[in-house]
């Protein structure tokens, strides 16, 4: 089993930065590709970034140029540095974890999921 915690959400004025944070416990060495996705109030969970064991990572189109996911397995952490922050970068942000080496665009791919962090982007 594996747990994530993350952490680092808040609340900020658009234009604002963030860095997210996420922790994993227990059998990290089953890791795989993680990612960030989020989910905004009625709407669907989507994915943020992700990243794979060998460094490829892949970003939604609504935050390139914006966000970047890293990973240090030395620390069992990943991050999410969020950069000029929008309102509609509102939502709950969840760390997920796979075992398996799919694709990172699959929800199918992650095993774990965290418990979310708020982050609240005010206009």
């Amino acid at each position: 089993q594996v747990q994530l915690v993350e952490s680092g959400g808040g609340l900020v004025q658009a234009g604002g930065s963030l860095r997210l944070s996420c922790s994993a416990s227990g059998n990290t060495d089953c890791i795989s590709t993680m990612a960030w996705y989020r989910q905004a109030p009625g709407k669907e969970r989507e994915l943020v970034a992700g990243i794979t064991e060998g460094g490829t990572t892949n970003n939604a189109d609504s935050v390139k140029g914006r966000f970047t996911i890293s990973r240090d397995d030395a620390q069992n952490m990943v991050y999410l540095q969020m950069n000029s922050l929008k309102p509609e970068d509102t939502a709950v942000y969840y760390c997920a974890a796979g075992q398996n080496r799919g694709a990172i665009t699959s929800r199918l791919t992650y095993n774990y999921w965290g418990r979310g962090t708020q982050v609240t982007v005010s206009s």
